[in-house]
């Protein structure tokens, strides 16, 4: 099965970019139009991200998000026959101040958003880096497909883990210098123990590592943002917010973290996972409100989905 998947993808592939992207333009106009995927989860996060545009353009935000969404998927499968050089002129990265940082035995936390293209990224990065380039990953369920991926995003290199096997892979795989790639704006797995804030004026719980691992002695933080300069083309940006993470306070990283992504967001709204559900967790009183800003008033006595 795997060899008859991969096939069918690779000659896939192969088609040129033009034919692709017709055919990205024709998916994207069925999943807007009748498939309508995730549509309601689409229009409800824009709404709460810009209350200050009309619906109009808050609909045509979310047309140009499905065709970038289609395009990244697209692009995906078509990196199975790019050439290295190929890749390099599409996934555009200065990593001058990463190895420099790195040169000094640094540990790096490279932090971006659910930005397209995040598999673009990967191969930018792990090109350049001159130390492990360190990719948390979740697991596809059909194997064929797993293994498809998990080959084409480590063909530069890059160690792929798990997000299941963190833990359990932390003394064999982190136990020297390394940089690492977190999206890490994902939904927490435990809600419970998330720190929350305002994330676009709306309370929102943020996943807890981050912000911890970054306070560690010896590590440097780095925010990257993505530009999609052209269909199929990115730079990608990286911004050192910190050489030395053990001098900032407690949820110090957090908030930049927010003001960064937010800030990015804005700049390019409809390249942001829209029908990921951020803001599906309703705030609880006794949820750990970590923000400068107050805690908002809200009677509900447990934490549920919206």
């Amino acid at each position: 099965m795997y060899y008859i998947i991969y096939g069918f993808l690779y000659a896939f592939s192969l088609l040129p970019f033009f034919i692709l992207y017709g055919i990205s333009d024709f998916l994207a106009f069925l999943m807007y139009y009748v498939i309508r995927y995730r549509k309601e989860v689409v229009m409800k996060n824009l709404a709460i991200a810009f209350p200050e545009k009309t619906e109009k353009q808050r609909i045509a935000i979310a047309k140009r998000f499905y065709r970038n969404l289609i395009d990244t998927f697209i692009e995906t499968i078509k990196l199975l026959s790019l050439s290295d050089s190929q890749i390099s002129k599409r996934a555009v990265i200065d990593v001058e101040d990463i190895n420099r940082i790195a040169a000094e035995g640094k540990i790096l936390q490279l932090m971006a958003g659910h930005q397209f293209n995040w598999e673009f990224v990967n191969f930018a990065i792990a090109e350049k880096i001159k130390i492990p380039w360190i990719g948390i990953y979740m697991r596809i369920k059909n194997d064929s497909v797993n293994k498809i991926i998990y080959n084409m995003r480590s063909r530069r290199g890059t160690v792929l883990v798990a997000a299941h096997e963190f833990v359990s892979k932390r003394h064999s795989v982190f136990n020297g210098q390394y940089a690492i790639g977190l999206a890490a704006d994902q939904n927490p797995g435990r809600v419970g123990e998330a720190y929350w804030i305002n994330f676009f004026n709306r309370p929102t719980p943020f996943i807890t590592g981050p912000d911890k691992g970054a306070r560690k002695p010896g590590v440097a933080v780095i925010f990257v943002k993505f530009v999609k300069v052209k269909r199929g083309h990115y730079r990608f940006e990286p911004t050192v917010i910190t050489e030395n993470g053990e001098t900032l306070n407690a949820y110090e990283l957090l908030l930049k973290y927010r003001n960064f992504l937010e800030e990015t967001i804005r700049q390019n709204p409809d390249n942001y996972l829209w029908s990921h559900n951020r803001f599906r967790w309703n705030y609880h009183s006794e949820a750990n409100w970590v923000d400068t800003a107050p805690a908002p008033p809200d009677p509900s006595a447990v934490l549920k989905s919206s």
